[in-house]
């Protein structure tokens, strides 16, 4: 190639000649001597061949040789950022092969379109909008209820991906019930709060585990997973496990705080609050 230098037999016996781009368009024809004396042709040498794409004759071996590439500057460029486009493509489809894998016997409950298979809180149900493939709620306090399964769920795996923006307050509630208006009294809430002025953060089982730190990051999109199997609760942020939460035998009902069974619902807390959540998806365990 012509970066590296082209074998030739003794100085000034090759001659380079019919440089042409190899689209046809134009052709040119040329004689260079081989000023670098036996062994190679350098670059330099060809450089009054203005076509990108070249190939020259040795009179001396009667044979054609491709000479390489003489890039221009936005040649250069384009050529960058294709490799740069490639090599994105082929690591998001790796990503999306992995997340794939990890996901297998997943339902995805929230098409990222519509409200389809969710039931909105008559309290005020204009708090919540679909954006860029997410419910965001944004305004008075409300609620959204998933009711487009009629079985109800036990033990289950839900993954739902969240975003807070500063001083936000919010919730994703299992076990529950369809409620019209105010907060929901049946079921569990694990709590979605990062700068908020509650104390009590993300990951936390509200009024059962309560935990002051989190893993979780205001403007940064974190997975929330949790996985309950009988009497067992697990919070993961990220994959991190943030609880486990053991219910003792014979407990009691407290604000409706007990496991049981139920559907899922997603909380506004308050018209401060702005929260995105998206790709809402569960895997039954029963």
């Amino acid at each position: 190639m012509a970066g590296h230098g082209i074998n030739c037999l003794k100085r000034g016996a090759c001659h380079w000649e019919r440089f042409e781009r190899t689209d046809g368009k134009s052709r040119r024809d040329e004689i260079i001597p081989n000023r670098n004396g036996p062994g190679r042709l350098h670059r330099s040498q060809v450089r009054r061949a203005p076509e990108r794409w070249v190939y020259g004759t040795c009179r001396k071996l009667k044979m054609h040789l491709l000479l390489g590439v003489r890039p221009t500057t936005e040649h250069s460029h384009a050529m960058k950022h294709i490799r740069l486009l490639t090599l994105a493509l082929i690591i998001t489809g790796l990503t999306a092969l992995r997340a794939a894998d990890s996901e297998e016997g997943f339902t995805i409950l929230f098409d990222g379109k519509t409200f389809n298979g969710w039931q909105l809180s008559t309290d005020n149900p204009s708090t919540w909008k679909i954006e860029d493939g997410a419910f965001v709620a944004r305004g008075p306090v409300a609620h959204l209820f998933y009711t487009g399964d009629p079985k109800p769920f036990k033990n289950f795996e839900l993954k739902v991906d969240v975003m807070t923006e500063p001083i936000s307050n919010g919730g994703i509630y299992f076990h529950t019930a369809y409620q019209e208006k105010g907060f929901p009294r049946a079921g569990i809430e694990c709590q979605v709060n990062v700068s908020h002025g509650d104390w009590i953060k993300t990951g936390s089982l509200y009024g059962l585990v309560n935990i002051g730190l989190t893993p979780a990051k205001d403007n940064q999109t974190w997975t929330q997973h949790i996985i309950v199997r009988g009497s067992k609760v697990t919070v993961k942020i990220d994959g991190k496990t943030v609880l486990e939460y053991n219910e003792p035998p014979g407990a009691q009902s407290g604000g409706g705080r007990k496991l049981g069974e139920g559907i899922f619902a997603l909380q506004a807390h308050d018209p401060k609050s702005i929260i995105r959540y998206k790709n809402i998806r569960v895997k039954r365990l029963d």
